[in-house]
Formats: structure tokens, sequence, C-alpha cells
């Protein structure tokens, strides 16, 4: 390109006032509002369930049925951020936030809910508290961020508890899918079978497998992709504190 093109095209570019990135409109913006106080307060009322049972008991064994419906219900919820995605009112990937969401909800209904033998297990306790205490910290971020009022400390536990919060979650989740494989297998749970009049098998079983084995590639892609949002976000902030 010759000097006087790239003249030109910095006097072009001094023309225009940089375009500023939009966010929701005011009634979207209401909206998220609303959705992310009761998805915080769901996850509360979650996180008080499962500490009022464990007094009661005196046990962490079985507290699962204590929470048993509303974590299907605000799990379930979830679902609408990929509306939310998909229509533009948050600017995230459609496909990321559909992954995380989907498989927090297969875990909850295809897994938990249907191999009724595991409830029982300690990993389902793992990756339940793991997500109460993710769903709360993430729900208020958002809340606070919507509103223009972030607290630095919501912001730093935001970006600094899953460091343990996402390792514990995913080893729950998989002990969890473990400890269904026996009972799939024997009781033949959504499978399907040769022959039939759509020439189509599946096997659950295997489809539980690969679904353990997809977490190898994908949890470090997203907990490293976590890393750099946190050195990004607060290594910003400290360096503003000190100037």
């Amino acid at each position: 390109m010759s000097a006087p093109a790239m003249g030109t095209t910095k006097t072009a570019h001094s023309d225009v006032a940089p375009k500023k990135k939009r966010g929701p409109g005011a009634l979207a913006t209401a909206y998220l509002v609303i959705y992310n106080v009761v998805m915080t307060a769901g996850w509360l009322v979650i996180a008080v369930g499962l500490v009022r049972a464990y007094l009661a008991r005196g046990s962490y064994h079985g507290l699962y049925y204590s929470i048993e419906k509303p974590l299907k219900f605000f799990q379930t919820g979830a679902l609408l951020e990929v509306l939310h995605c998909a229509v533009g009112i948050v600017p995230s990937s459609v496909v990321l936030t559909g992954f995380q969401v989907l498989s927090r909800v297969f875990l909850t209904w295809a897994v938990t809910h249907s191999v009724r033998e595991v409830q029982n297990e300690d990993s389902v306790l793992l990756f339940v508290s793991a997500w109460t205490i993710t769903e709360i910290i993430r729900y208020s971020f958002y809340t606070f961020s919507l509103l223009n009022h972030l607290p630095y400390l919501v912001k730093w536990a935001r970006y600094t508890f899953f460091l343990v919060l996402y390792p514990m979650g995913v080893t729950g989740e998989l002990l969890t899918v473990y400890a269904a494989l026996p009972y799939v297998q024997k009781t033949g749970l959504y499978s399907v079978t040769l022959p039939n009049k759509y020439n189509f098998s599946f096997d659950y079983h295997t489809f539980l497998i690969l679904t353990m084995v997809s977490y190898i590639p994908l949890f470090p892609q997203l907990y490293f992709h976590m890393m750099r949002q946190r050195k990004k976000v607060l290594c910003h902030v400290e360096e503003y504190k000190t100037e």
C-alpha cells in the first residue's frame, strides 16, 4: 500500500466516530435484571435447603431429595439463557452457552432423575454444591453488572471461586455418570435395539461413556478460558487501583 493511500485511510477514519457497543434496550435490560434476580433467589433457596436438611439430618447423605424440585426447576430455567444469546439481548456465544447449559440439564434429567439409584451418591451432592455456589455468584454478578453497580467482592468471587468450583463440579458430574453406567447397561435405559421399523439403534450406555470422554478436551478449554478472563479482569482492576 502506498503512502498517499495510507494517509487517505487515516483521514477517512478520523471523520467517523468509533462505534460504541450497544447494550440491550431498556425493556430487555429490565427483563434480564428480573431474570437474574429470580435465578439468584432460586439458587439461594437451594443453598438454604441443603443447609437446613444437613442440620436436620446431621448427615450429608441423601440431601439431594431435599432440593430435588427446585434444582430441576431452576437448572431447567437456565435454558432461557440460550434463547437470550440467540435473539441477541446477551452478547455471548449460542454454541458455548448451549453446551454449558444443556450439559447440566442433561445431567439433571437424563442421569440423576432417570437413574434413581445414583441419587444417594456423594458425587451428586458434590456437583450440586458446586453448581449452587457458582450460580449464586454468577447470577449476582450479572444482576449488578446490568445495574451498573458491580461490587469488587462479587467480581472477585466470580473470577476466583471457579478455580475450585469448576474441578469440584466436573468431578461430581463424572463420578455420577460413572455410577449410573451399570444401571443403564442392566436396564437398557433409553437404548434402542435392532431390529425395528426405523432400522435405527442407539446405545445409551455407550453414549454416556462418550459423554465422559468429551470432558477431556472440553473442560480444559473452558477452565483456561476463565483463567485468561480472570487475569484480564482482575489484573486490570488492580492496575487501576494502583494508579
